[in-house]
This record gives C-alpha cells, sequence and structure tokens, in this order.
C-alpha cells in the first residue's frame, strides 16, 4: 500500500482516514478526491473481508478501527453477507472531473 501523507500529520491524517472509512461503509458510496479515494479503497476492503470471518476478534478489529459502532454492525450484518462468495474488489472507483476552485480530480468511491 502506497502511503500518501496529503499535507497532514500523522494523527490528523489517521483521523482522516478513519472518518471517510466509517462513511463508506454508512453511506456506501461518497465522493472525494481521487488520492483519498485511492487510499481508502484498500481499507475499506479489508473492514469488508474481517466483516466476512464474522468472528469475536474480527469484530473487534473492526471496532478499533471504525469510529461508529452502527457502521460495525452494518458491517457485519448488511455489508458482509452481500459479498460471502466474492473473492475480492469490492469497491469501484468512478472519476468525476475536476472539483471548482482547486481544480482537484474528484471521484466517487462505492461499493459494487
Amino acid at each position: 500500500m502506497v502511503l500518501r501523507k496529503f499535507g497532514r500529520r500523522s494523527g490528523p491524517r489517521r483521523a482522516m482516514l478513519r472518518n471517510l472509512v466509517t462513511s463508506m461503509i454508512l453511506a456506501e458510496k461518497i465522493v472525494t478526491t481521487e488520492a483519498k479515494a485511492k487510499q481508502i479503497r484498500g481499507i475499506t476492503e479489508k473492514m469488508v473481508t474481517l466483516g466476512k470471518r464474522n468472528d469475536l476478534h474480527a469484530r473487534r478489529q473492526a471496532l478499533a478501527y471504525l469510529l461508529d459502532e452502527n457502521a460495525v454492525t452494518k458491517l457485519f450484518e448488511q455489508i458482509a453477507p452481500r459479498y460471502e462468495d466474492r473473492q475480492g474488489g469490492y469497491t469501484r472507483i468512478l472519476r468525476l472531473g475536476p472539483r471548482r476552485g482547486d481544480a482537484a480530480p474528484m471521484a466517487i468511491l462505492e461499493l459494487v
């Protein structure tokens, strides 16, 4: 996994990524920059894999990373069973174009 710094120190960067992954699981689709979408794609896929394991240790690992208990419940009860027979590739990145204002390349990250 490539470490992208996003111009932040490690603490705020980790908080931002945890927030994005939690929002991704709750909403199942988010609009963000391409770089952030590429970074959280791998983390989101690891969370879905934890949900597919569906044991107590996996649930506690997900609780340690995600910021909302509702996100963990949704991950284990709704999202993970949907991908039971899929071997990976749970997310999709759709490129939108430049953001108005600073021309940052935008993307939609969604669950397949």
